[in-house]
């Protein structure tokens, strides 16, 4: 039988889980909006956040009980066939579990934005809310081995108040980009999962590429399952 052009099916969609490891609704709904306007035609974007955990994930102890809750997230999930899944923080909470449970292309705002910056080619610069996540993000560039050309910054402000956008902290923001730029860096990295979609805004405003994360984190997801696909994994 021959068939037509108009007789193809057509592809499944792609369908990518992002997870926003704090129950702060006002992250998830951003985290959702970005990466649907970012998502190409034929990939569908969720976004939940655990229905248990902390608003903010601002400690060690945070980081643990986040992580819990997002790993129990994912297993009540799986079996919805999602080709990968972003976590939507900037830090590394639960993705090798993660990677090792679904098989699945896995990864963090952070790492993938930080590999983003660094192909730049010179110095970038993070711009982190609390003081508290400048060691933890060292210590992720480190894992990655561009520290020597990475340096980061806190606002001082907290992840609710920045993801409110309040005056404060959007003043603290401005001011670290200006004084990012001044020292010649060639990219800046928003830290923090509060700060999605401010990417584009921020580019134009200062004049240099400004990421968040996430069109990063999801280029590398749906890269990764292609290839995936195509060996048959």
């Amino acid at each position: 039988m021959t068939h037509t052009p108009g007789d193809a099916t057509p592809p499944a969609p792609v369908r990518v889980l992002a997870i926003n490891p704090n129950t702060n609704p006002t992250v998830t709904q951003r985290v959702r909006e970005v990466l649907q306007a970012q998502a190409p035609p034929g990939v569908i974007i969720e976004a939940e956040s655990p229905h248990q955990g902390p608003r903010a994930v601002e400690s060690g102890q945070d980081k643990t009980r986040a992580a819990g809750h997002v790993m129990a997230l994912i297993e009540s999930r799986m079996a919805q066939g999602y080709a990968g899944y972003i976590l939507a923080c900037f830090d590394d909470i639960a993705v090798a579990e993660a990677r090792a449970l679904t098989g699945a292309p896995v990864v963090s705002l952070a790492e993938a934005g930080i590999r983003r910056a660094d192909a730049t080619g010179g110095p970038f610069t993070v711009i982190t809310t609390f003081e508290g996540a400048v060691a933890t993000i060292e210590s992720l560039c480190e894992r990655y081995g561009v520290k020597e050309r990475c340096r980061v910054v806190a606002t001082g402000i907290g992840v609710s108040e920045t993801a409110a956008r309040t005056p404060l902290a959007e003043t603290r923001l401005a001011s670290l980009c200006e004084r990012a730029r001044a020292e010649g860096a060639r990219a800046i990295v928003l830290g923090s999962g509060a700060f999605a979609g401010r990417g584009a805004q921020l580019t134009r405003r200062h004049g240099l590429p400004v990421m968040d994360g996430f069109a990063e984190a999801l280029a590398f997801v749906l890269l990764q399952a292609e290839l995936m696909r195509d060996r048959g994994t």
